[in-house]
């Protein structure tokens, strides 16, 4: 009886080694974006380029001898349902998470993610004060609405100046502040828009915007906001105003705001990074995700998949996992990726690539503006 009592304990004792074992043999980290909601499309991108960069590491034989084990969670770009999915990545153990995607999100959580000692890069929140205002663990590898509402602002004075112009906005993070600066930046170039308002996001009808938009006279429209709102008014405008033309920024960068705007979308432009599918650093990638996911990389898909791999350079440079030796990595080093070669100024925002520069959606895609 002895005997098979000091066997039964002895057999658990090595399954909870074993268990133990495995455990430290893993590297947990966090995808964290829209995977349901309006901005599914965005979410998506920013999923599927950072679960191929962590297959390919894995691929490799792991980081630091370990095997990585991505944990995606839906914060449906809705800031508390993200500080949920931040308090669960938390409780999961990750060292890291791509995202958040949507502005409002990422502002919702940084000092979550602050406070457990938890790196977060993301590829798509553009708002200024997620790396202005959030901590040494907080980093993105794309532009700021600073700078694309100074191009936008420019480009509505040089080129609409003389015409009616309507600034419109859903009052959320990202939409709000690119709004802001591209009045800012109009205003400073000496022109005056006709109009400044928001709009109430995720509904089925904009009569009372479009109204606005009709009884202003508006002939050019930039609105700050995500893709299914703006081209949904942009729909209903467009009955009323069949002139008007619209100029939008990133989150336009999916081909699904066609479906969603109709005829109504053909000669939009928006601002987004320049195409990083073309960079020859980018071919294999590009490739692997075509032919092996059967999806087209464009928008944040690269971008994701460059946060990834910044933060794996960062480990091994590092040697270690520890926060803030991974942290000193990152703000010190330079990278090789997807989108080139880039680094991490005091903020954390980006360096070594370029920011923001127009696209024009045709019948069918978008291309670069020449």
């Amino acid at each position: 009886m002895k005997t098979t009592i000091l066997g039964s304990l002895m057999g658990a004792f090595i399954s909870i080694v074993c268990v133990i074992a495995a455990a430290q043999a893993e590297i947990k980290v966090g995808i964290a974006g829209p995977l349901s909601g309006s901005s599914l499309n965005a979410g998506e991108q920013q999923e599927i380029g950072a679960q191929k960069a962590f297959e390919h590491l894995n691929d490799q034989g792991g980081l630091l001898g370990k095997e990585i084990v991505a944990i995606s969670v839906d914060d449906a770009c809705e800031p508390r349902q993200a500080e949920a999915t931040a308090r669960q990545l938390v409780s999961e153990g990750v060292v890291v998470v791509i995202g958040h995607l949507c502005s409002a999100c990422s502002l919702a959580t940084s000092k979550i993610y602050e406070k457990a000692r938890i790196i977060m890069i993301t590829p798509a929140s553009t708002n200024p004060k997620v790396t202005d205002e959030g901590g040494t663990n907080v980093f993105r590898v794309i532009g700021r609405d600073d700078q694309q509402g100074t191009i936008a602002g420019n480009y509505l004075a040089d080129h609409h100046g003389k015409n009616n112009i309507a600034i419109i906005h859903d009052g959320q993070a990202y939409g709000l502040g690119l709004a802001k600066f591209t009045k800012h930046q109009l205003n400073k170039r000496g022109v005056n828009e006709v109009l400044f308002d928001s709009f109430t996001p995720d509904q089925k009808d904009y009569k009372s915007i479009v109204n606005k938009l009709v009884n202003k006279k508006t002939e050019i429209l930039y609105a700050g906001g995500y893709l299914t709102d703006i081209g949904i008014i942009l729909r209903q405008a467009k009955k009323e105003l069949p002139n008007l033309r619209l100029f939008s920024g990133d989150s336009l960068v999916n081909v699904q705001f066609l479906f969603v705007a109709g005829d109504a979308g053909e000669g939009t432009y928006f601002t987004f990074g320049p195409d990083m599918r073309l960079k020859p650093e980018a071919r294999d990638v590009v490739a692997a995700i075509r032919e092996e996911d059967a999806y087209e990389p464009d928008g944040y898909t690269l971008y994701s998949y460059a946060a990834v791999q910044a933060w794996a350079q960062a480990v091994k440079q590092a040697g270690s996992l520890k926060p803030e030796a991974v942290i000193n990595a990152l703000r010190e080093g330079r990278f090789d990726t997807v989108i080139g070669k880039i680094g991490f100024d005091e903020k954390g925002d980006v360096t070594g690539i370029s920011t923001f520069v127009w696209y024009v959606f045709g019948k069918e895609d978008y291309s670069p503006v020449k």
